[in-house]
């Protein structure tokens, strides 16, 4: 049974924490634009008063637990797991619309990652230290005047995707690209699966060409860049919306290399990686023309 603390946690910070801001709002209910597919006028309702939400293009609706199921592509456990983790920041009941909007993340200060407490939740994850500096920031931000810090992993609009042992979040949800002009390009969902793919190459940037989306729910926005690789390698989680991607974009690229078959018994790259007792170069190979890499 799920909690009465993660029941109030706030799906309009939720929304915003994602990078989905309301398009307009008063005290008791907001429109957003849906973050279940590209559309250009709002059709997502959330019920402040009673924190539900409805998507009217969907014609479906629900409570936090439902939202974050759907939008994250897991169970309804799973999904109140990943807030149970995160929710200190997200409590928020019978506020005023200017609680509101000061309850979005403020940035204080970015700097070189060297807290140690985030430096032991990386070793944690398997992640090395050094790639981890070499890719992300030590980012120190608030929530309603509350200082909190994390790691930080830029995306391409300049916004970050913060992490850390109790908080999974974002200051505005974009996706990170790195382009050196190559053939073949890597997809990865999350960027701990890119950390992830870089510890085990023991690459501090990868050398072809790579995308991080940072939600599924940014895919369609990558749809046509990925049509002009002549291959793409996908690290994607093992789950049912990763496996829809999977079919999705073998109609639009010219080839899909599905890498999950390589963790198959994980849920993800990273929980392959904490969990492997295997050399570190044993299994991912350098992307080419082949089906394997």
């Amino acid at each position: 049974m799920v909690s009465n603390d993660i029941m109030g946690i706030s799906i309009r910070e939720y929304l915003i924490r994602m990078g989905v801001n309301p398009i307009r709002e008063n005290d008791q209910k907001g429109m957003f634009l849906s973050p279940f597919r590209k559309e250009t006028t709002a059709s997502l309702s959330v019920n402040y008063v009673k924190n539900l939400w409805f998507d009217h293009g969907l014609s479906l609706g629900g409570n936090i637990v439902n939202l974050v199921s759907r939008l994250e592509g897991c169970s309804f456990a799973e999904a109140a797991q990943r807030l149970e983790e995160g929710s200190f920041s997200f409590h928020r009941k019978n506020i005023s619309m200017q609680e509101k909007q000061e309850s979005e993340i403020v940035i204080r200060k970015i700097q070189l990652l060297a807290n140690p407490a985030l430096q032991e939740y990386l070793k944690e994850r398997g992640i090395s230290i050094d790639i981890a500096k070499a890719n992300c920031k030590e980012v120190y931000y608030s929530v309603n005047d509350k200082p909190y810090f994390a790691i930080g992993f830029k995306n391409d609009t300049g916004g970050y995707e913060l992490r850390s042992k109790y908080f999974k979040g974002c200051t505005s949800k974009d996706i990170t690209s790195h382009s050196s002009e190559q053939s073949s390009c890597l997809l990865f969902e999350g960027f701990m699966d890119y950390l992830s793919f870089l510890t085990i190459k023991n690459w501090q940037r990868s050398p072809v060409d790579a995308i991080i989306l940072n939600s599924l729910a940014n895919l369609p926005k990558v749809e046509n860049t990925l049509a002009g690789y002549k291959s793409v390698a996908l690290f994607l989680d093992n789950d049912e919306a990763g496996k829809r991607a999977v079919q999705s974009l073998r109609s639009v690229c010219k080839e899909v290399i599905d890498q999950s078959a390589h963790y198959a018994k994980y849920k993800d790259l990273n929980d392959y990686l904490r969990n492997r007792s295997v050399p570190k170069q044993a299994v991912i190979k350098k992307p080419g023309r082949g089906r394997k890499m």
